[in-house]
């Protein structure tokens, strides 16, 4: 006869229920981690959304400019502006764009991806940037801003499409969707990679002041079209 437990169970009733559980837990975790990253880029997006708004209020007050700063990714490794000699020198005195933006928003918070887990910041000249832990704790932001704007001293009025033009997004597209983590960051910010790298996505705050999650695809699409 079985071994009963107080209480009811049987050491075999008791083996059989929590192999149900573990294979209920082995079927729900990877539900729960995708909610949980979809949450985390939902936030990230509305953080970019309020960054855009700083954006316009920025530009209302300089005569509908796009602010004249820099991202991690300029003052730590000018080197990829080397085939631009006036921009690269004037980055040693250009502000961080996160703290122009600053007093336009309610939190420095607004400058964080709650999906930001840090970043390899590479160009096409084998340049690093440690971005670890996070960007934002080693940088003070995690988006990175398209600064050919800034060095043009350009607007949304200057351009034909604002709303095709990528203008502050994700340091990383490795953050949210899935695929492999190899992606990295071109000579003036071009993305580099493969087909593979297209399960990747980048929340992207545009030139119209709007804020979509764009695919790798969308993104190198962006990055190419002239200004």
């Amino acid at each position: 006869m079985a071994r009963r437990f107080q209480g009811g169970f049987t050491l075999v009733e008791l083996l059989v229920v929590i192999a149900i559980i573990s294979v209920l837990a082995g079927l729900l975790l990877p539900v729960l981690l995708r909610a949980k990253s979809q949450a985390l880029s939902v936030a990230c997006l509305s953080n970019l959304h309020q960054a855009g708004m700083a954006f316009s209020i920025y530009a209302e007050d300089y005569d509908g400019l796009y602010p004249y700063a820099v991202d991690p990714a300029d003052r730590y490794t000018p080197q990829i502006w080397a085939a631009y000699p006036a921009w690269q020198s004037q980055i040693p005195f250009m502000p961080w764009l996160h703290e122009v933006l600053l007093p336009y928003v309610k939190s420095r918070e607004i400058f964080h991806c709650p999906s930001d887990s840090g970043m390899d910041i590479e160009d096409f000249t084998g340049f690093v940037l440690n971005g670890r832990p996070t960007m934002f704790g080693k940088f003070g932001t995690s988006y990175l801003y398209r600064t050919e704007i800034a060095f043009r001293h350009a607007g949304d009025a200057t351009f034909q499409n604002p709303a095709e033009l990528n203008v502050y997004m994700d340091g990383s597209g490795l953050w949210h969707g899935s695929g492999p983590s190899d992606l990295s960051i071109g000579a003036g910010h071009f993305f580099e990679g493969n087909s593979e790298l297209f399960q990747r996505r980048f929340n992207t705050l545009l030139g119209d002041y709007h804020v979509k999650s764009l695919t790798f695809s969308q993104v190198w699409k962006l990055w190419h079209l002239p200004l």
